[in-house]
């Protein structure tokens, strides 16, 4: 994104270098970092995708080192630049920021920037607070989600944009998915961070989680398998059987907010101890992952494609050949989302609930996962390679391209999921949605004295409310048995089929045709996860053109 670069691939892999214990590619990385990593540089980033990645890397790599003042150093050169992003009449930052500068720069149709990109910035601002003593991260971080929890919700649940100059909401759509996810992800990992001192965090991932059972849960055919849709938010009942890969985090974050990092054991803590609300969302996660699980073994190469649309009807079936919809299978892949990115959210999962179960399913299905990944992504000369196309195995095309989340995450995932528990445990460290792990603290007084003041308020009410309307509806779900009938929701319109069924023309190239791959090719990493402006403006935009931009997301993670 600027001209000498910001060493993404080298900072995001720090800890797992560290952790993977390669003590010669640690020092060359740490004197790279040392010496040539240089943010004062004419160029703009992301604010989201620099602070996930390079802020959250260096302040990993800090804590794993033995706390390597040279990284801090870095990461404190970095964030002060970042905050120019947060200069806005609403508080909510813009998508951007030019680092030489540190000038906040718009981004995405008419300056709107996305709800991830806002809201998952928070574990790495705090921890850069609690380790400096200044404040100016923690409260900058913190004021944008006090000023979301403020705005109207449906059950919690938010659209995937939001207006930097308005402050508010931006368009209808809600997913878990690209542009949307790491918001939920976020909450419940703000609430583990500080030691469990900010319950507010709790109570709003807990609605938002009510939401998810209201209207986004879904069956398929013909294996029942529990999936994740999406809606518009003015026609909540019109459920999309469409899911992003991305949506896997959610099983092991589910499972996460039930134990709260703890392994389930039948002395100290037996699965019984769970109420019916933690029962239930442990279900629920188990179930998300298992169909993630199935997003891979249920293709030819055991690899999974970017976007699935879950089967739930035979209708959906008519006029599909068998490279679109495998016969038997609970899923269509369409002919320009069957990419992969070597992405880390099921193996992420399934770490998850190794952990907490030890169910040895969980390490079967992250070796068969594994194993397709050397089978078809691995480079004979070096690295492993996205693929445009894992619906047939004697059609592997490369982009000759490996996203730092597969470093970052991807593998450390699989590593961690075949380590002893007592590395990184789960009820010591929080992961930021980059995989880096940051340890859980206790903050000073001084930083959670704002929200004490607020303590009590209406809205909170709300969300504790909320929370205990989903505590009761779940002694009904769980008396007759965790989902154990099809979830009732409306199919989808035609229209909205439609819509969400265009395919970003941008990606084309990536995702089908491998002899036009170059011209994206010159593209930086995160270039080109982004839509071109247009002379539209942002309704128009983002009513019409969203789902065709889909696949350019922020972090092709988020």
């Amino acid at each position: 994104m600027i001209p000498k670069g910001q060493g993404f691939t080298i900072v995001d892999s720090l800890d797992t270098i560290l952790l993977m214990g390669l003590k010669d590619e640690f020092e060359e990385a740490r004197a790279w970092v040392r010496d040539e990593l240089d943010f004062n540089q004419d160029g703009e980033v992301n604010l989201f995708e620099t602070t996930i990645r390079v802020l959250g890397g260096l302040l990993s790599a800090y804590d794993q080192s033995g706390h390597d003042r040279i990284f801090l150093s870095k990461a404190v050169d970095l964030a002060d630049r970042l905050m120019g992003a947060f200069k806005t009449d609403s508080g909510i930052p813009y998508a951007s920021v030019h680092l030489e500068s540190g000038r906040g720069v718009p981004g995405h149709q008419a300056g709107i920037s996305t709800t991830s990109e806002v809201s998952t910035i928070q574990l790495e601002f705090k921890y850069l607070s609690y380790l400096t003593g200044d404040k100016k991260y923690w409260r900058v971080a913190e004021d944008v989600i006090m000023k979301m929890k403020d705005l109207d919700t449906l059950d919690g649940l938010v659209p995937i944009f939001i207006d930097p100059y308005s402050g508010k909401f931006h368009g209808e759509e809600i997913r878990l998915g690209s542009r949307g996810d790491s918001y939920y992800e976020y909450l419940i990992k703000q609430y583990l961070q500080t030691s469990k001192a900010e319950p507010v965090y709790k109570e709003m991932y807990d609605h938002a989680i009510a939401g998810v059972k209201k209207h986004l849960i879904g069956r398929t055919i013909p294996n029942h398998l529990l999936f994740i849709g999406e809606i518009y938010k003015s026609s909540p009942s019109n459920l999309s059987p469409k899911m992003d890969h991305l949506v896997c985090f959610l099983g092991g974050t589910m499972a996460l907010s039930s134990t709260e990092g703890k392994s389930l054991n039948s002395t100290t803590f037996p699965r019984s101890a769970f109420t019916r609300l933690e029962e239930e969302d442990f279900h629920i996660g188990e179930e998300l992952t298992e169909s993630c699980y199935e997003m891979y073994r249920q293709t030819e190469t055991g690899l999974a494609a970017e976007i699935v649309y879950w089967v739930r009807d035979k209708e959906q079936l008519q006029g599909r050949g068998e490279l679109e919809h495998t016969p038997g299978s609970d899923f269509i892949i369409n002919n320009r989302d069957g990419h992969n990115w070597l992405r880390p959210e099921t193996v992420e999962s399934l770490f998850y609930m190794w952990r907490f179960t030890g169910d040895d399913k969980y390490r079967e299905w992250g070796w068969e996962i594994f194993e397709a990944i050397e089978k078809y992504s691995k480079i004979a000369s070096g690295g492993y390679s996205s693929i445009h196309d894992i619906r047939r195995k004697d059609n592997i095309a490369y982009s000759d391209k490996m996203e730092t989340f597969f470093l970052a995450e991807t593998l450390k995932y699989l590593y961690l999921l075949f380590s002893p528990n007592d590395i990184l445990p789960l009820d010591k460290y929080v992961f930021n949605t980059e995989a880096h792990p940051l340890p859980i603290f206790m903050p000073p007084k001084s930083l959670l004295q704002r929200l004490k003041d607020e303590d009590g308020g209406e809205k909170n009410d709300a969300f504790a409310r909320a929370a205990a309307e989903v505590e009761a509806k779940g002694e009904r779900v769980m008396n007759g048995g965790p989902f154990s009938e099809p979830i009732n929701v409306t199919s989808p319109t035609e229209e909205q089929l439609a819509a969400t069924d265009e395919i970003d023309q941008a990606l084309s190239e990536l995702a089908v045709e491998d002899e036009d791959a170059g011209a994206e090719e010159e593209l930086s990493e995160v270039e080109v996860e982004y839509e071109e402006p247009t002379d539209e403006g942002p309704e128009e935009a983002v009513a019409e053109g969203e789902d065709a931009n889909e696949h350019i997301d922020l972090d092709m993670k988020s």
